[in-house]
């Protein structure tokens, strides 16, 4: 089944700028409009109306880059006025596209879906030598020793940290998972690792060596320049927002770039960061799972967007696993990175979401 689900995407990847119907797939398709709609959503997790909303608009941000006029993308994309176009983009990236063209601030990919794609798959992964490389040509002030890179997860952290990547600045890890578990309004105090820990199952001890210890550099050094490198996933955005909240929290007054990425293609979308509401954002959200008040980076946006969707019984993951829990756990957990590519959940964040609805 999943090579007619490719066949449904890549028809539908060369239609976005025509008009076209349901009804036309299934033709193309040679099945029917519910059979071609009820399999689409069980195998990606997605309607078929939400992935041509979400490619839509994703593909729309390239055309607002490049300063089109907002009226003539809406209408390439078969909107029927600026207005609906202006509606679907705020209500997605929580910026309008006017706002997103003056200030050119990073989104969440929302790539081509590619069912069962193996290892040797269409996407490249462009050397992260090559492209850390092209950042230093256009801000060499941030590779040198008043710098600290703080970097999402100890993989990243030992390839920066053992290549020098960042020249001579200083290198730490965020060892967390901030979108699961409790955590208390104060960010890396007494409270917040007793409460981190016991959500994971950790002592204190293991989760001060794992979490806070490598952090040291962050607490005991004073810097020019945070360089913040997170994925654009809901999973490295809640650990950023964390991050930007301890810096508010401490009155840091340095600059902050964000260096957000994906992690399937290592290009970097550089951005300066202004401190001023990420704490009561991170308050709002992670502690007590509200929406926030304040305006955030449209990546982030997103992100809480999700974050908040998995804080629901009924959430489209856990929808998932139950339509697919007969499914052996290791082939139900590979659908699930395959699916749910924009969640960034781990093996043990998932399998904790098996083991309780199997």
């Amino acid at each position: 089944m999943n090579e007619y689900i490719q066949l449904m995407i890549d028809w539908i990847e060369g239609k976005f700028k025509e008009e076209f119907s349901l009804e036309d797939l299934a033709s193309y398709m040679g099945y029917s409009p519910y059979y071609c709609s009820f399999k689409f959503h069980q195998v990606t997790g997605v309607s078929i109306r939400r992935y041509i909303l979400l490619r839509r608009l994703y593909l729309s941000t390239e055309d607002l880059a490049n300063n089109r006029k907002i009226i003539d993308i809406a209408f390439d994309y078969h909107y029927s006025s600026q207005e609906s176009y202006s509606r679907a983009f705020k209500t997605i990236f929580g910026v309008s596209p006017k706002e997103f063209q003056l200030n050119q601030m990073p989104v969440q990919s929302y790539a081509k879906l590619t069912i069962n794609q193996g290892e040797d798959g269409c996407r490249v992964n462009m050397s992260r030598e090559t492209e850390v490389e092209q950042l230093k040509n256009r801000r060499r002030e941030l590779f040198d020793q008043n710098v600290l890179n703080i970097l999402n997860g100890q993989v990243i952290y030992e390839e920066f940290k053992n290549k020098k990547l960042m020249g001579d600045s200083d290198y730490s890890p965020f060892n967390e998972a901030m979108c699961v578990n409790a955590t208390t309004t104060s960010v890396f105090d007494h409270a917040f690792i007793q409460t981190r820990a016991a959500g994971h199952g950790d002592s204190e001890k293991k989760y001060r060596n794992k979490v806070i210890k490598p952090l040291n550099n962050l607490f005991e050094k004073s810097y020019d320049y945070i360089v913040l490198w997170f994925g654009e996933d809901m999973f490295c955005q809640m650990n950023l927002l964390t991050i930007l909240a301890y810096l508010e929290q401490s009155q840091y007054r340095g600059k902050i770039f964000l260096n957000s990425f994906r992690e399937d293609e290592f290009k970097v979308s550089q951005t300066e960061l202004t401190l001023g509401n990420y704490y009561s954002v991170y308050e709002e959200v992670l502690v007590n799972h509200l929406k926030p008040t304040n305006e955030v980076p449209p990546v982030m946006y997103q992100a809480i967007e999700l974050f908040l969707e998995m804080q629901t019984e009924n959430n489209k993951v856990r929808r998932y696993i139950l339509k697919n829990k007969h499914l052996p756990s290791s082939e139900l957990l590979k659908r699930l990175f395959e699916v749910f590519p924009t969640l960034g959940y781990g093996d043990s964040q998932y399998m904790r979401l098996i083991d309780q609805i199997k």
